[in-house]
Formats: C-alpha cells, sequence, structure tokens
C-alpha cells in the first residue's frame, strides 16, 4: 500500500503544482471564456493558483498530509460546485475523479509517517 500511496501522492503534487502554476501563466481565450462562464475573476484565478501550490506541497511532509488532502478536497469541491452553478456539468463529471484521490490518499496515509505519535 506504501507504494500506491507513494504513487498517489506524486500524481497529486504533479498535478497541484501544474494546474496551480497555470493561473501565473498568460492565460488562452478558451481559459478565460471557461473561467468567465464559472464566475472565476483574474484575481480568484490566482487565489486558485497559489492554493492549489500550497496545498500539493503540504501533501509532500507527513506532517501537513492530511491538510493539504483536505485543501485539496475542497478546492475540487469548489470548482465543481462553481461547474454546476454555470450548468456545466460535464466540467462537473470531470473533477470527480480527481476529488477521489485526496480522499484516498487521506484513507491511505502518508508512506513515510512512522508508526508512532
Amino acid at each position: 500500500m506504501k507504494i500506491v500511496s507513494g504513487a498517489l501522492i506524486m500524481v497529486s503534487v504533479y498535478l497541484g503544482i501544474s494546474h496551480g502554476s497555470r493561473a501565473f501563466r498568460q492565460p488562452s481565450e478558451e481559459y478565460i471564456r471557461m473561467m468567465s462562464a464559472l464566475g472565476i475573476t483574474d484575481a480568484m484565478r490566482i487565489v486558485f493558483g497559489i492554493w492549489a501550490i500550497t496545498s500539493a506541497v503540504l501533501i509532500l511532509f507527513p506532517k501537513t498530509f492530511f491538510w493539504g488532502n483536505v485543501l485539496r478536497a475542497v478546492q475540487l469541491v469548489v470548482m465543481m460546485t462553481l461547474a454546476l452553478k454555470a450548468g456545466n456539468y460535464k466540467l462537473a463529471l470531470i473533477e470527480v475523479p480527481f476529488l477521489i484521490v485526496p480522499l484516498l490518499l487521506i484513507y491511505l496515509g502518508h508512506p513515510f509517517k512512522g508508526d508512532t505519535v
């Protein structure tokens, strides 16, 4: 299980950093349209980017592992909620597998966490 947990951590951290860093790049027209349809402004986009990167970094360390995954799950639920509010059911459904990853990681635990507290 430690191998599965380690692999999921790497995937989650990669996705968090790559999606978070996208907020700091020049957005494409399609990306701007999608964010506008969800009601996300440029300032909110930056906040979401910082949120994604922070939660990804927190996942790496055993002491902050739980809170990093909670922040990641909450961010995904917020995105799903905004998509549903905008009537974009496809985007909300696409986020479901990504929501399962932090929840599964919380269940599996950090692979390097010691058994002693």
